[in-house]
């Protein structure tokens, strides 16, 4: 064969070996092809950032969860949060105050007074005056009233923003005992309440020596305290010798009635009046049993 011929057939086997690829078309994929630059396989750096990516998403969902399944408790959180807040503020407020010239005692008023004079007691309390209300001396107002003994109790009350008011329960008097030169008159405790040279009117004498038995003494006071008003104004004396044997003889006769204990006065003076009316010469009643009224 010619030298032109070998030539001929070198262009057809390389035509053959290499054949040309159009534009645009990719080369054929085989499992041998070799890969492009920009077809290989994620770089280590972008792989770690889907790694942080992938864990901020995490994040962020779990705390979307837990703020959902928690909004309710930490409402009431809040909610109490500003609930002692809010007392806390008041109670501040209300200390500082308090304890101020602006709610302090500028004046005092004494009421309940009878036989007491309410300006003496106000000049004698008059010390607190310019005192803020949580720091009034209740010691000091104490043994002030404990120099009046016709005082029985007393009740001091704040009157903002500037009046302190005690409230003044007197000594009722229930009869008159006899002493040395006059007469005392006394409260169901015994205390001397008045001292006269002649008997207080309207008042019956209770003849129980205080200083031999005082238990028979209260038993007296107390069934005059008991019985009925209109009753009370009729007797003339009263005595006993035990707390159960309380006697007393009534107004402008000679009348005695055995009253006894000071249970059930307003039951007693009924059937009292129930056996006058229907005995009305009799000169003994005997009203101890409430249910049984004796005669005679």
């Amino acid at each position: 064969m010619s030298a032109r011929g070998d030539d001929e057939a070198t262009q057809d086997l390389s035509a053959l070996r290499a054949p040309t690829i159009p534009a645009g078309l990719s080369e054929p994929r085989g499992t041998d092809a070799p890969r492009r630059e920009d077809q290989a396989a994620p770089a280590p750096e972008r792989a770690a950032q889907t790694a942080r990516d992938a864990r901020r998403e995490r994040k962020r969902f779990e705390r979307a969860e837990v703020r959902r399944f928690t909004v309710r408790s930490r409402r009431r959180r809040r909610a109490w949060l500003i609930g002692l807040g809010s007392v806390a503020v008041v109670a501040l407020l209300a200390l500082i105050v308090s304890y101020t010239p602006i709610l302090s005692v500028r004046k005092i008023e004494v009421r309940g007074t009878d036989r007491l004079s309410a300006s003496a007691l106000e000049h004698k309390l008059s010390g607190e005056l310019g005192t803020p209300f949580p720091l009034v001396d209740q010691s000091a107002i104490k043994a002030v009233l404990t120099e009046f003994p016709l005082i029985e109790s007393y009740r001091v009350e704040s009157s903002p923003p500037s009046t302190l008011i005690l409230r003044i329960v007197e000594r009722t008097p229930v009869g008159v005992v006899a002493v040395d030169g006059g007469f005392e008159l006394v409260d169901a405790a015994g205390v001397v309440i008045e001292r006269t040279g002649e008997k207080p009117a309207d008042y019956p004498v209770i003849t129980v020596d205080r200083a031999k038995s005082m238990d028979a003494f209260r038993a007296a006071a107390a069934v005059l305290r008991a019985m009925p008003e209109d009753l009370r104004a009729k007797v003339s004396s009263i005595g006993a010798t035990t707390r159960d044997d309380v006697t007393f003889g009534l107004v402008d006769s000679e009348t005695v009635v055995l009253w006894g204990d000071a249970s059930d006065g307003v039951v007693k003076a009924k059937l009292l009046e129930a056996l006058m009316r229907a005995q009305p010469d009799a000169q003994r009643f005997n009203v101890t049993s409430p249910e049984i009224g004796v005669v005679g």
